[in-house]
């Protein structure tokens, strides 16, 4: 049972890197094809010669990093890596609790520290070299500091609950620590942007003036209390334009990016405005949550059911059941029922945006918000022809063409 498990294991592993290759594969073919005339006024040739060059280069640079980071993981689980890691751990931790700690801790720590040329490449090479690129190598440092704290408190103080309640009630252990883990998501649902955000970015409310007049004159048409419009400073980073709707009730606020307004007229700001209220308005953000729950459940119910299983840790090497072994086995199993679950994920997100599109539409912006939407492609050098299996996969927005062509229908 034991070399079946590892088996299916390695399986499980190659299948999901055969299966993202192929569909990066016909992406690369896909992106080739001639624009639809509904697309040809974004790019002019030289740009869009541009985008094919940055679509390219980070289609190349993807199969280099996941090739990488399949060929180390390979090598981990055929030499037994997991299981040295579990032995050094402990050599010198007896608690159940802060070896299993440990041990993802030092995963963490390595994944990072092998990343970090990727990374640097991607943003001051890639990224400077498109002109996307606004991070100093001050601010780089900063927020990989930043990143590390938030990993230990939130994430380590999150492991450290879980793995205590399983200590402390196997058996209870898949209801209690589904509980903590959906109070958590709820916590930082209402509460991202005002406690997360802020240590990366700073967020300034949106000032008199006319932007905020037609705002507030869309919010009062459509019976939205919106007092919270925020703007973020999102060009110390990037030059890509972005919105985005968060919070619950009274905690919900719309963050506009500095580089949005800067690229895009006040009607199409109040457009993308707008089609993140249709979200609110249709409660997606509730409805994801609530379709999240027992989907969750049921997770936390089958690994409280296997975490006592030695076979799972003999599979990685192990001797015997533990935490973080078992945790990291049932990852690998788990996956392919994670990826239908990922697929019908985006199928509801595709819809939701769809809805929400509708909505801008309905109350006039349906122009200005596919003009605002081609701006923000062409800022972006967004792929304006994906190939329709890696939308079906990947995608949880609709393509700009499905968009624009829902919208004028």
């Amino acid at each position: 049972m034991v070399q079946l498990i590892f088996i299916v294991i390695l399986v499980i592993l190659t299948a999901d890197f055969v299966l993202e290759r192929y569909l990066a594969f016909l992406n690369i073919q896909e992106s080739g094809k001639e624009l639809p005339a509904l697309l040809k006024d974004i790019y002019d040739p030289e740009k869009y010669a541009r985008q094919q060059d940055y679509f390219r280069t980070n289609s190349r640079f993807g199969m280099l990093t996941s090739s990488f980071s399949f060929i180390v993981t390979l090598i981990m689980f055929a030499f037994g890596g997991f299981a040295w890691v579990d032995g050094l751990v402990q050599q010198y931790v007896q608690s159940p609790i802060w070896t299993s700690i440990l041990f993802f801790g030092i995963l963490f720590i390595a994944n990072d520290i092998i990343s970090i040329p990727f990374s640097l490449y991607d943003t001051f090479i890639i990224e400077e070299r498109f002109g996307f690129n606004k991070i100093t190598p001050r601010l780089f440092i900063f927020d990989k500091l930043k990143g590390y704290a938030m990993t230990i408190v939130l994430g380590g103080g999150i492991l450290f609950l879980v793995i205590w309640i399983y200590t402390l009630t196997p058996t209870y252990f898949w209801l209690l620590a589904w509980a903590v883990v959906t109070g958590f998501g709820l916590f930082m649902t209402m509460f991202y942007s005002q406690l997360i955000v802020p240590l990366f970015n700073k967020q300034t409310p949106l000032g008199e003036g006319e932007l905020r007049n037609e705002i507030e004159k869309f919010a009062t048409k459509t019976n939205f209390n919106l007092d919270n419009i925020f703007v973020i400073d999102g060009s110390k980073r990037s030059t890509k334009a972005n919105a985005y709707f968060s919070g619950l009730g009274a905690k919900k606020r719309i963050v506009l990016y500095d580089t949005l307004m800067d690229k895009m007229t006040n009607d199409e700001i109040v457009s993308v405005l707008a089609h993140e209220v249709g979200h609110y308005k249709y409660k997606h953000t509730m409805i994801n949550f609530l379709v999240s729950m027992p989907v969750t459940l049921i997770l936390f119910f089958v690994f409280g059911l296997i975490l006592q299983s030695d076979v799972l840790a003999q599979a990685l090497g192990g001797t015997k059941a533990s935490f973080h072994l078992n945790a990291l086995a049932f990852s690998i199993l788990y996956s392919p029922i994670s990826l239908i679950l990922d697929i019908a994920t985006n199928v509801l997100s595709r819809r939701f945006e769809y809805q929400a599109d509708n909505y801008a539409a309905s109350h006039g912006y349906g122009s200005q918000l596919i003009s605002g939407l081609k701006k923000l492609t062409a800022t972006s050098l967004g792929n304006l022809m994906p190939h329709s299996l890696y939308v079906f996969f990947h995608y949880s927005h609709p393509t700009l063409y499905q968009r624009i062509q829902r919208i004028t229908n």
